[in-house]
């Protein structure tokens, strides 16, 4: 009979770990668990010492420090797979999970599945031949090295690529390797992972070129599986249901989606909602369940595509079955600077990421060149993103895998502030209070299209009063809006007072704050 040894990788939420683990292991299975080396020693002691005593989980060896789109991913799941194979010599199956997965049939259905069928569950196409890719890099993931991480050094990642295309530094494929892609979810039966362990202290050349390739995690185990097992032990499949918004970001779902998730012809599905807990309990129960039948009708990805397709035929304002609750998420924190002089904004932005690594976005809202990832069309113009606001900003904070990020908006924006601190989330907002010279207001006027340079200087001396009022009165609208959590840091206030307020929006250290607070020309046009 099948005995699954799940390989999870997960660098956050030690709670959920810790009950997951418990209830896969419950029903016989066993798990070997890698946790980020970035998420720190206390989270990781928590869990630890809360599955110290359950013999069915173990812990890879060596903690890597993981990010997205690099080797390291690929690094923390061989550490947790020699791990399990090490640990669980009666495993017959592993499989790969994320903290974001949860079972949707019951042990019971999946060790009968897999005893039903001797092969590899894994999604494996042809790199070159295939559309799997759909958006961005193909070619250029693999023939060039990728030292540092895109997200993290933006800047140096498309430099050093630049360059060597500029200096023709590409690289071929290790010989006797086809390049294949596919999911990162996959079910590999025991001897199939003790051949990739084997291949990866054999053929160093191959374990060096996935080094320096970009997202190797789509690649590495889909073409070593392909080059040590024959086809047709092959299911060229993931066992994870999941789907993906017209962004290429992975749809979650929520409490009610039990029964659709049920339907589907997989094991698990992800990523579920950290705020979906009535669908965690019910299916945290379902795994345990003896005797289950599943009525497997696998819709779930056409009616996604219909869907989203149909828009809101007859209901403008009503939201799709799939938004319905389209939410930032009630654990994550948004700060919002709300500042009228860009420049400052930007200047407080850079110094807040320089002072405390939080991700930053200038003005999102307001400036069509904001440098934003590539997150598909959404970003496209200044009207996609206002029209699929909380859309694009979930799609950040996933893309930062943060639970905190910060923006600038212009204070003309009220709508939008309202709609954000309507929202579920911790939603905090920082007025920047600058004065406005008639220098300033002329420049504003100049950049909005109020004046050009020719206009007579009669006519700008009558426009600056009414441009000032205009500021004033999305001042006034902004304090009286009732925001439950406005700060206000000003350029005519004592540096200490401007602390204490970047502090309580921050939640930083007063240190923190005060080196904010105290950034060279803050203020200065």
């Amino acid at each position: 009979m099948a005995r699954i040894a799940y390989i999870l990788l997960c660098h956050k939420d030690p709670d959920a770990v810790v009950a997951q683990a418990r209830r896969l292991t419950a029903a016989g299975d066993v798990m070997a668990i890698h946790f980020d080396a970035r998420a720190g020693e206390p989270a990781f002691r928590r869990i630890r010492e809360a599955l110290g005593d359950n013999p069915n989980v173990v812990f890879a060896r060596r903690r890597v420090r993981c990010g997205w789109g690099e080797w390291s991913l690929v690094a923390a799941t061989l550490e947790a797979l020699r791990a399990a194979v090490a640990a669980f010599p009666k495993a017959t199956h592993f499989y790969m999970l994320s903290g974001d997965c949860m079972a949707i049939k019951s042990a019971e259905y999946a060790h009968a599945l897999l005893d039903a069928d001797d092969a590899d569950w894994i999604e494996s196409h042809d790199y070159f031949a295939s559309d799997w890719i759909k958006t961005g890099f193909r070619e250029e993931r693999l023939i060039y090295r990728h030292l540092v991480n895109e997200r993290k050094h933006k800047w140096w990642f498309y430099t050093l690529l630049d360059w060597q295309k500029r200096l023709g530094l590409s690289r071929p494929i290790p010989n006797g390797i086809q390049m294949m892609i596919g999911s990162q979810w996959w079910c590999l039966r025991r001897r199939t992972v003790e051949a990739c362990l084997d291949f990866v202290d054999r053929r160093l050349d191959v374990v060096r070129f996935f080094r320096t390739t970009w997202i190797p995690d789509e690649t590495f185990f889909q073409t070593v599986v392909r080059h040590l097992v024959p086809g047709h032990e092959i299911r060229n499949r993931t066992l994870t249901f999941l789907v993906f918004s017209d962004y290429g970001m992975p749809v979650a779902f929520y409490n009610d989606h039990y029964d659709l998730l049920l339907s589907q012809d997989a094991l698990f599905a992800r990523k579920i909602s950290p705020e979906a807990t009535r669908l965690k309990k019910r299916l945290g129960d379902l795994y345990a369940a003896r005797g289950v039948t599943f009525r497997i009708t696998d819709e779930g990805r056409r009616l996604h595509a219909f869907l989203t397709g149909q828009g809101r035929v007859g209901r403008r304002f009503a939201p799709r079955f799939w938004e319905t609750e389209s939410t930032l998420g009630r654990e994550r924190e948004l700060m919002i600077v709300v500042c009228k002089k860009w420049h400052v904004g930007k200047r407080l932005i850079h110094a807040i990421r320089q002072a405390t690594n939080l991700p930053a976005v200038d003005y999102l809202f307001d400036e069509a060149d904001t440098p934003l990832p590539d997150l598909g069309g959404l970003t496209g113009t200044i009207e996609k993103r206002t029209r699929h606001r909380r859309a694009l900003v979930r799609l950040l904070f996933d893309y930062h895998e943060s639970d905190r990020l910060i923006f600038c908006l212009d204070p003309r924006n009220l709508a939008l502030m309202r709609d954000f601190d309507g929202d579920r989330s911790t939603t905090r907002f920082l007025e920047v209070d600058c004065v406005l010279s008639d220098a300033y207001l002329q420049g504003h006027a100049q950049r909005v299209g109020l004046i050009g340079a020719n206009t007579p200087k009669a006519a700008v001396a009558n426009l600056l009063p009414t441009i000032r009022a205009e500021i004033d009165w999305q001042t006034d609208a902004l304090r009286d809006a009732g925001f439950d959590a406005l700060y206000r840091i000003s350029e005519t206030a004592d540096p200490a007072e401007n602390a204490a307020a970047l502090q309580e929006f921050l939640t930083v250290p007063p240190d923190r704050a005060r080196e904010i607070a105290a950034t060279p020309q803050l203020f200065a046009d």
